[in-house]
Order: C-alpha cells, then sequence, then structure tokens
C-alpha cells in the first residue's frame, strides 16, 4: 500500500500543473472565443474559477510531495497514538 501512495504522490505532483496550465489555456480561450460585449463578463467568470482552482491544485502538489516522502506510511490508529507522539 506504501507503494501504491508514493507513486500516487507522483500522479498528484505531476497532475497538479498541467490542471493549472490546463485551466489558463481554457481561459484565454474562452475569453478570446467571446463576443465583445460580454468579454469583460466571459474574463471575470474565468478569474473567479482560476481564483479558487490554483490553490486547489497547490494543495493537491504538497499533499503529492509528502506522499511521495513517506510522510503517510504510518497512520494512527487511536487518539492515544496521537497523544503519545506528542510528548
Amino acid at each position: 500500500m506504501n507503494h501504491i501512495k508514493k507513486y500516487l504522490g507522483y500522479v498528484w505532483m505531476v497532475l497538479a500543473p498541467l490542471l493549472v496550465v490546463g485551466m489558463c489555456w481554457q481561459a484565454y480561450d474562452k475569453t478570446m472565443a467571446s463576443d465583445e460585449a460580454i468579454r469583460f463578463n466571459t474574463a471575470l467568470q474565468w478569474g473567479i474559477i482560476l481564483l479558487v482552482f490554483i490553490p486547489v491544485c497547490i494543495g493537491f502538489f504538497i499533499f503529492g510531495k509528502y506522499a511521495t516522502e513517506a510522510a503517510y506510511s504510518h497512520l494512527p490508529e487511536s487518539s492515544t497514538e496521537i497523544q503519545e507522539n506528542e510528548l
């Protein structure tokens, strides 16, 4: 299972920047394809979408980074195990 987590971490790390680039490309394409009268509204909508989506992709990348470093190799099974590790 740890090997699967590690490989999926690499998938997240590669997928996150690709998703950002793809969304930026779609935003540019859709904004330029819209009529002149509604171009500002289209750009505003895509700006909001990107404003929400880019931090999510950053989180995917960070999650993948930790997964490749085996940070999730041992997860606590009970709350007492968490308290023992803090001391």
